[in-house]
């Protein structure tokens, strides 16, 4: 898509309702949707952390950027991301947290980046961590940077890519804490994105498929 066209309608994304869990749960393994829905969040100690959906253009069209983390170990291990991570104190808020994660992992300026609106938050049992995504737009092409200790890789999706039905697939996947169960999911510059990632991205299509 045009990005100057993209750039006179996101704003419109302010003015819809967040579909939330019943967009999220289009793109939830069926495990997760079970597993959520015996929770009791008021006995949990909860940690929480802010991630970034950042729009740019690239030759005059509209890309967003996500990330393929590095081996190692942990349940999010290789897997691919928004740019964001845990909260620091020094944070003023979640919107904060985001904007200088995306900075330190894929090297976009923190003051470059118009803050949209913040999406539905999520809950992802295996890191037990509350998941904030925020929705930002940048004006010029990014020189994206890869953080060398956190980020294996950088994925410049073209928006409309993500918006064809061809993206939306069905996948079966085994991990440390699931093994072969069938997954809604993303495929994107050959990735596969699944999961918390691919639940969030799941209401954020939604959304801009009502405003564009």
């Amino acid at each position: 898509m045009d990005f100057f066209e993209f750039k006179n309608r996101i704003s419109n994304l302010k003015k819809i309702d967040l579909p939330g869990e019943l967009a999220h749960n289009k793109l939830a393994p069926s495990i997760r949707v079970q597993e959520l829905k015996k929770i009791d969040f008021s006995a949990k100690k909860t940690n929480k952390a802010g991630v970034m959906a950042v729009f740019y253009p690239k030759n005059s069209q509209t890309y967003f950027v996500l990330i393929l983390r590095k081996t190692y170990k942990g349940v999010h291990s290789n897997q691919v991301g928004f740019p964001g991570g845990r909260v620091e104190e020094e944070d003023r808020d979640l919107a904060e947290t985001a904007l200088r994660e995306t900075e330190e992992e894929v090297g976009i300026p923190q003051d470059k980046i118009e803050v949209i609106r913040e999406l539905s938050k999520l809950y992802i049992p295996p890191s037990n961590f509350w998941v904030h995504p925020f929705v930002g737009i940048l004006e010029e092409t990014p020189n994206l940077i890869p953080q060398e200790s956190e980020v294996e890789d950088i994925l410049e999706v073209k928006l409309s890519d993500f918006l064809s039905e061809e993206s939306f697939v069905t996948r079966n996947l085994s991990t440390s804490y699931m093994k072969n169960i069938d997954v809604p999911a993303f495929l994107l510059n050959d990735q596969i994105v699944w999961g918390a990632t691919g639940m969030m991205l799941g209401e954020l299509r939604e959304m801009l498929q009502e405003i564009l």
